[in-house]
């Protein structure tokens, strides 16, 4: 029974955050203290950044933003990363708050645009700001899910224009992964968006246990205090000691000779109630092997009564595919594995059929999800157990170890709320992979978020068109990056001043009373240099004979003047000499120091002004001011925007029909996986042509980047161009993708992106707009048509 000091206590906590009581009693958990004190600080007007691991319910502040704004009748936006995470959130708004008032704007996909709430991918957003669109009028709020993803390389910089340019009522909640320097974050955002509380969570809801897989042995990889189990450590040099020995000399050893099959792991897992598991394979390729191992096995993970209800579930998210499509999607084998319990998860299933993997595997239906990195971004998947085959990934140019940061994102998932008491890791151990790495990465803490930000050519016409080129320039410079860039400064100059003041003691310790040791220990310095560089072979460095006679004199004359310097006959002369090389270490290291403050010190307002030169010398801008073909530029948002805007403006897709004009496009936006150099086919002579000259556009554009030092356009891939062309003239898609090595979610996606450069084309450039239209109306039909809103 509570007394009545408690019960005014209570009351008094009510009476300061009622909306977050009222808000907590719609739910049928009790809320952690992070979720209670982020709701409170929401409520409070106060910008918030929550920091937390993932499934430790930081969506739930997200939420209640919304539940904010509605009380006070304002708009809230809630923005994601990507598509299927808005799709996600849409509907778990839609059930929570009522079709009526929530919203969707994912670009290809427009429902209820003027709602309250409104789900949308950051881009959407940001195109918003630069528009100035009259959707942001009575905004309240903005929710920035995995706003740690602005360390992305590709797409950062979009939260980072966002958290900029927002206008200042609007209030931001920023929820991220546990990173490290989310204090430093919180710094930056209080700079740029006011008074920002900062909220950090270490706290799993969901307790996580590190397990390293040792043959058929699965071993707690820490005992007490995080040491490593002793126990592992024997078993690795006993797994080693029979990887190295002849297999017909091999003892038994449980089955630590050969690591067990991915089949055998489930089989494992099963037996040790471990299921639903993940298994992150990381590559497409790799997963789609691993379901075909399973039933190859003849693994079995469901009774009669889950397999109808698995069936039931593929027909309804696959009811509007056609017959023949389905064929070519590999519907039978996709439907053979689903009935039993196991399924892949990549960037080139079909959207619909990644759907039914998600919905499945969180009824408890599918048990044994493969599964690239790309689930570990925010969807709501989670399993019992994670188990990881290696510790290293293929990131497009090498082989690289994972970070401690992308371990802790992928084993998050393990631990289901509600349901587990606990969430397993599991590594597979191999000679390659061994309890020391596995450890390390379980165990560190440090995870730093990064600012990707750099100005690109359409960022800084949009800028300039807003707040002119000085406040532009201005605006860049309260960028995280460039905040991190001043941080960092602040530490170079700190140790420049450190260098100085020591070299300076040396420098004093070397003073000779015989004449001028700096100068004599210059020339030493100049006779060293001299003698290395005439160490170097005959023809290194262009040093022929003649020449090397020549230094040779040279350095005899600096050996006598070195033998008359009044400081050679100094009794002290070695020691001096040790002072002033420690000096002059120090010294050369503080002129590297100074070369990094430079460096660092304005470096995004540099780069903004090296874009303004290349669009001045373009005729985009003047002064102050776009230009008519600027007016352009600012609608493409595609990262090659200034070869696209210049194809534009020099006429090269002027005469192309609709499926020609697309063709072309899709090279703009289309990145071949294959590395390897081929000749890909043309669909006919008027495409050939008109790709030769955007060849051409982009080199050109390639010198004038490279005078005035900036690289932003990458080279246009032709490899989708056939596919484009002949899916917008009526084939079929198995006779589209026929002899490529394209997969059918690969192909929609590059349809996709299609879809949205055409929409971008039609706005900037009224001429093409009726072929865009058209174009747009040719490429969304069968697969494509029911994917919009998907991806």
């Amino acid at each position: 029974m509570t007394t009545p000091a408690e019960r005014f206590a209570a009351a008094k906590v009510r009476g300061q955050h009622p909306l977050t009581i009222e808000f907590i009693e719609q739910f049928d958990f009790g809320f952690d203290e992070f979720q209670i004190i982020a709701c409170q600080a929401v409520e409070d007007g106060k910008g918030v950044l929550v920091a937390a691991p993932t499934g430790a319910g930081k969506t739930v502040v997200g939420e209640f933003a919304a539940f904010s704004a509605l009380a006070q009748g304002k708009k809230c936006f809630y923005t994601t990363p990507i598509k299927a995470l808005s799709n996600q959130k849409f509907q778990e708004f839609v059930e929570r708050f009522g079709e009526d008032r929530v919203g969707l704007l994912t670009g290809d996909t427009n429902i209820n645009s003027e709602a309250d709430i409104l789900v949308m991918t950051t881009e959407v957003l940001r195109n918003m700001l630069y528009a100035n669109s009259s959707t942001l009028k009575n905004l309240g709020s903005v929710v920035m899910d995995e706003v740690h993803y602005l360390a992305d390389k590709s797409r950062g910089a979009v939260w980072e224009e966002v958290l900029i340019h927002l206008m200042e009522s609007v209030q931001v909640i920023s929820l991220s992964a546990t990173v490290s320097n989310a204090e430093e974050f919180g710094d930056w955002l209080g700079e740029v968006r006011g008074s920002t509380e900062v909220i950090v969570s270490e706290v799993r809801p969901i307790p996580l246990y590190q397990h390293v897989l040792i043959g058929d042995r699965l071993v707690d990889l820490f005992r007490e205090q995080g040491r490593i189990n002793p126990e592992i450590l024997g078993l690795e040099r006993e797994a080693l000691r029979q990887v190295r020995t002849p297999r017909h000399r091999r003892e038994r050893f449980g089955e630590s000779d050969n690591r067990l099959t991915r089949p055998d792991i489930i089989e494992k897992l099963q037996r040790e109630n471990l299921l639903p598991a993940i298994t992150f394979i990381f590559s497409r390729a790799g997963c789609d092997a691993a379901v075909k191992q399973c039933l190859a096995a003849g693994l079995k993970l469901t009774t009669t009564e889950e397999r109808v209800e698995i069936a039931a579930t593929a027909a309804k998210y696959t009811q509007n595919l056609a017959e023949e499509d389905l064929e070519v999607l590999g519907y039978r084998d996709w439907l053979i594995a689903l009935e039993r319990g196991v399924a892949a998860h990549h960037a080139g299933l079909l959207p619909s059929f990644k759907g039914a993997v998600e919905d499945l595997f969180k009824r408890g239906l599918v048990k044994a999800v493969f599964a690239t990195e790309t689930l570990a971004l925010g969807i709501n998947m989670p399993a019992r157990t994670v188990v990881l085959e290696k510790l290293t990934k293929w990131n497009g140019e090498a082989h690289v170890s994972i970070t401690p940061g992308e371990y802790t994102q992928l084993t998050g998932r393990a631990g289901r709320r509600g349901i587990d008491i606990e969430g397993n890791a599991v590594v597979q151990w191999s000679p390659t992979v061994d309890s020391a790495t596995a450890a390390g990465l379980a165990s560190t803490r440090t995870y730093p978020l990064r600012s990707s930000f750099t100005p690109t050519y359409n960022m800084s016409i949009n800028l300039i068109a807003r707040f002119g080129r000085e406040r532009a320039h201005g605006s860049l410079e309260s960028s995280f990056a460039q905040f991190q860039a001043d941080r960092a400064v602040v530490g170079l100059v700190r140790q420049i001043k450190k260098n100085n003041s020591a070299a300076a003691e040396l420098t004093d310790s070397a003073q000779c009373h015989l004449g001028d040791f700096s100068d004599y220990s210059r020339m030493r310095r100049d006779i060293k240099e001299m003698e290395r560089l005439l160490s170097k072979r005959d023809g290194r460095r262009g040093i022929d004979q003649r020449q090397r006679v020549k230094l040779e004199n040279e350095l005899d004359g600096m050996r006598r003047a070195l033998r008359q310097h009044s400081c050679h006959a100094c009794n002290d002369r070695e020691t001096h000499a040790r002072f002033a090389e420690k000096a002059d270490r120090l010294n050369r290291e503080s002129d590297g120091l100074r070369d990094r403050v430079e460096n660092r010190t304005h470096v995004i307002a540099k780069t903004f002004d090296r874009i303004c030169d290349v669009l001045t010398h373009l005729g985009y801008i003047e002064g102050e001011k776009p230009l008519e073909q600027g007016k352009i530029l600012a609608k493409i948002f595609a990262e090659s925007d200034l070869l696209l805007t210049e194809s534009i403006r020099r006429g090269v897709f002027d005469s192309l029909t609709p499926p020609e004009l697309l063709s072309v496009a899709s090279a703009m936006i289309y990145q071949g996986r294959s590395t390897e150099a081929y000749a890909p086919k043309m669909p006919n002579d008027n495409v050939a042509n008109a790709l030769v000259a955007v060849s051409k556009i982009w080199i050109e554009l390639e010198a004038i980047e490279n005078q005035f030092d900036v690289k932003t356009q990458r080279e246009p891939d032709f490899g989708f161009c056939y596919a484009a062309y002949r899916w917008a003239n009526g084939h079929s898609l198995s006779s589209v993708l026929k002899g490529t090595d394209m997969t059918v979610g690969d192909f929609v996606r590059s349809i996709k992106q299609l879809i949205d450069l055409l929409t971008q084309i039609g706005g900037a450039a009224e001429e093409l707009r009726p072929a865009c239209r058209d174009g747009i109306k040719r490429l969304d039909r069968g697969v494509i048509s029911y994917m919009l809103g998907d991806l």
